[in-house]
């Protein structure tokens, strides 16, 4: 196993577990957050927000390094404006999440936790990655 794939699976196992021992990928909880006039649970706001520290001492770290330490170089992606595609994919986005209180990570993780529904979200999720390249390709012919 090459020492690239080893740390993308290590970090893959470390954010899985990570999602599983918080309850984040229980969906119930997800939809009892976005429920803020009924039954609202904040345990994922403190998620999101316990998020920072850590991402903020990565960004520090990274500012200190010329190059990363598995890599040549740092791949980071380019700054594109905000446009009517990304607007309506964070809308769908947000529909689906709120819907089904599942989005990517969790819902890999519900495929070993729960695998039924989890299942039924991962197939229409990649069939909606699918579509949207589809509909790159002919927005870009």
């Amino acid at each position: 196993m090459t020492r690239d794939i080893a740390i993308g699976l290590f970090a893959g196992i470390l954010f899985g577990a990570g999602l599983a021992l918080s309850g984040m990928a229980d969906p119930t909880r997800v939809r009892d957050f976005l429920d803020i006039l009924g039954n609202w649970d904040p345990t994922l706001l403190f998620v999101m927000g316990g998020a920072i520290v850590p991402m903020a001492i990565a960004w520090f770290v990274r500012m200190q390094l010329e190059k990363p330490l598995a890599a040549s170089r740092f791949a980071l992606p380019d700054t594109n404006p905000i446009d009517a595609r990304l607007l309506l994919g964070a809308v769908l986005f947000g529909i689906g999440w709120g819907i089904s209180g599942l989005c990517p990570g969790p819902a890999l993780v519900g495929i070993a936790l729960v695998p039924g529904s989890a299942l039924i979200f991962v197939v229409f999720m990649i069939f909606g990655m699918l579509m949207a390249r589809l509909v790159a390709r002919k927005e870009d012919s």
